[in-house]
């Protein structure tokens, strides 16, 4: 049996030194392109402050900007008596001091995900699809995954390593621009050697901006696999019923609907991905672990 409470920590340590490796890859992006401008200083200050806007605007209005762009409303008890009352159930057995809001997406496929910058200011979001097909016991299991998330306060990390993966393309961008500009103070009176090294800072620079978009794709898949299995645990914890958690997965994974409204920018945070995976390179790139292992393992539990 898996000690939960050790995988949650050995998870905390995890996300805690991929965050920093964000930081620093960003911070390496600002000191190539410092070389290009002919000041590394200047360069590195460029992605310092870029990285710090751009997370705090981000991650104090992210939310805001996932549920616009989503398209999701809230409901109310009117609306949905039985989906408020099982986050309110939920949200107890959890032990958190705020419930959070329910907000639908009107979009025919099944499923869901959370969004906030803190537990006290978090949001569960349900595609109708996932309202309309499932049964109350998987609802449950959907939304008691999605309250663990809150309650681990993974919506954060997931939010910061969203952001932090968009810092590093904005930077690696900036890169870009400066190589086609010419490569700055290094463009005119070039003695050999400094032509050399110029020619080496251009192939570093192409070389990150290849592997930009992978490395940040990397990082968060690492954190966001790690986090669904243990949401996965905690959210069968909550209900005492596995099996409903495994059963809405068996149906997300069958199901054959094509969404329409789920942005595939933020994938990460939704309960599954957003649409059917087809190849095996697309499946090692993807942001969740396989369907088949987390319905395995919930039904080992």
């Amino acid at each position: 049996m898996v000690n939960f409470f050790d995988e949650m920590r050995r998870n905390k340590v995890i996300t805690v030194f991929l965050v920093a490796f964000f930081f620093c890859v960003a911070l390496l992006f600002g000191v190539i392109a410092g070389f290009f401008i002919g000041n590394i200083y200047v360069g590195l200050a460029i992605a310092a402050v870029i990285a710090v806007i751009y997370t705090l605007v981000v991650y104090y209005k992210g939310s805001n900007m996932i549920l616009s762009l989503s398209n999701a409303h809230e409901v109310t008890k009117q609306n949905y008596p039985y989906l408020i009352n099982t986050v309110e159930g939920l949200s107890i057995a959890a032990g958190l001091k705020k419930v959070p809001k329910l907000y639908i997406i009107n979009d025919p496929s099944m499923n869901a995900f959370a969004t906030g910058n803190s537990p006290e200011k978090s949001v569960i979001v349900l595609t109708k699809g996932l309202v309309d097909k499932m049964n109350r016991q998987e609802i449950e299991g959907v939304i008691s995954h999605e309250m663990s998330h809150i309650k681990n306060n993974d919506i954060k990390i997931m939010i910061l390593a969203t952001v932090l993966a968009g810092v590093i393309i904005i930077i690696a961008d900036i890169v870009l621009r400066m190589l086609f500009w010419g490569g700055g103070g290094f463009g005119r009176g070039r003695d050999n050697d400094n032509n050399a090294l110029f020619f080496i800072l251009l192939i570093l620079g192409l070389i990150a901006l290849i592997l930009a978009p992978f490395i940040s794709t990397v990082i968060k898949m690492t954190i966001s696999r790690k986090r669904e299995f243990l949401a996965d645990a905690n959210g069968a914890e909550l209900t005492r019923y596995p099996e409903g958690l495994a059963s809405a997965l068996e149906k997300i994974r069958d199901e054959n609907v094509v969404n329409t409204k789920l942005n595939k920018s933020f994938a990460s945070l939704y309960f599954a991905m957003p649409k059917k995976q087809e190849n095996w390179f697309v499946k090692m790139l993807s942001s969740h672990p396989p369907i088949n292992e987390r319905i395995k393992r919930l039904r080992a539990m």
